[in-house]
């Protein structure tokens, strides 16, 4: 499977953090979240799953574990099964991060 250009596939809401879906399989999920300045995702986990965070344009905060780190085009950043991980887009910018899961979301 090919998605050309997968960024043009980001959708960026002024309410909240938006989410798009480019692929799944029964062990790996891909998607876009776009974060508009000051939007972000509270620090969680995912029991189970490991997630992948790509960087593809602008900056952000974020934390993983205990540590919290600036990150910004082509940076990747891994939060294992189990581990507290949070995203902020501080501005001004926007922030568009490739989200990969595997499991996948669901399984």
């Amino acid at each position: 499977m090919l998605i050309s250009n997968a960024a043009s596939k980001a959708v960026f809401r002024a309410e909240k953090m938006g989410k798009a879906d480019l692929v799944a399989s029964e062990h790996l999920f891909a998607g876009l979240n776009a974060f508009e300045p000051g939007q972000g995702h509270e620090l969680h986990t995912h029991a189970g799953q490991d997630k992948l965070y790509y960087v593809l344009e602008g900056a952000g905060d974020v934390t993983v574990g205990e540590k919290q780190s600036r990150i910004g085009a082509g940076d990747l950043v891994l939060a294992r099964s189990g581990e507290k991980h949070a995203l902020l887009n501080p501005g001004p910018g926007r922030l568009l991060v490739m989200v990969v899961m595997g499991p996948p979301p669901g399984k």
